[in-house]
């Protein structure tokens, strides 16, 4: 018996399906390039339609919601760290400092060759709530050496200055040393695991484990800087 061996439809229409595989190729790339192709070489008769579904279509939809999650959510980091602090420079200070302290995961991203995908972009929003966590705590810590001794009339000029930001900053390397060996040891098994689910997993987990060498210092090295520069020109020391 001759004849279509299924008879396939969506939306009420008949339709057919051709299957693509990507390999490691960039997915969104690969439609680009498929579409442009398209466009310039097949004429679609009247009454058809074509339709890029699969995973592109789940990236598709993924990257719109990611399109108001992302900026929700730094909105509310800002509100957050705005109401802890209740400065303003204090809180553009971790704002502002984020982009570098997310520099190792994209190196790491890179080199293990892995695409932009939704579980990479999940694992930088997770890497920039722990980057933002670390300047917090860091600030905290200065201000409280800031508060401490200028309460005790020891903070009379530069050098007090630097000294106090010098003591605040090296109370921070122990623990902050031990988050980031936690961190990490925690993700390296999902870095080397080969089970169902992994690879998505060692998207989110790249980022987080790149991050881990710029975070921490961008926390002890440059916010104790950038601080100690606006607090000599607010406190006017010579």
């Amino acid at each position: 018996m001759d004849g279509a061996p299924e008879i396939k439809s969506e939306n009420a229409r008949l339709n057919g399906w051709i299957y693509i595989d990507t390999g490691s190729e960039d997915l969104a790339g690969y439609v680009r390039a498929a579409k442009e192709a398209v466009a310039n070489s097949v004429v679609i008769p009247t009454g058809y339609s074509l339709t890029w579904s699969g995973q592109y279509e789940y990236m598709e939809r993924a990257a719109a919601r990611l399109k108001i999650v992302v900026p929700l959510t730094l909105a509310l980091i800002v509100l957050l760290l705005y109401l802890n602090f209740r400065n303003a420079v204090e809180t553009l200070m971790i704002i502002l400092s984020l982009p570098f302290a997310l520099v190792g995961g994209f190196w790491l991203v890179h080199l293990l060759g892995y695409q932009l995908s939704v579980a990479v972009g999940v694992g930088f929003i997770a890497l920039a709530g722990v980057a933002a966590e670390f300047g917090v705590v860091m600030l905290l810590y200065l201000d409280n050496a800031l508060t401490r001794h200028q309460a005790e009339g020891k903070v009379n000029n530069w050098t007090d200055l630097k000294n106090v930001i010098m003591e605040g900053a090296a109370l921070r390397v122990r623990p902050k040393m031990m988050t980031v060996a936690v961190i990490i040891a925690g993700l390296l098994p999902i870095m080397f695991s080969h089970g169902t689910g992994s690879e998505v997993m060692q998207r989110i987990a790249a980022p987080m484990i790149g991050g881990m060498i710029t975070a921490p210092l961008l926390s002890l090295v440059v916010i104790p800087v950038v601080y100690a520069l606006w607090k000599r020109r607010v406190l006017n020391l010579k």
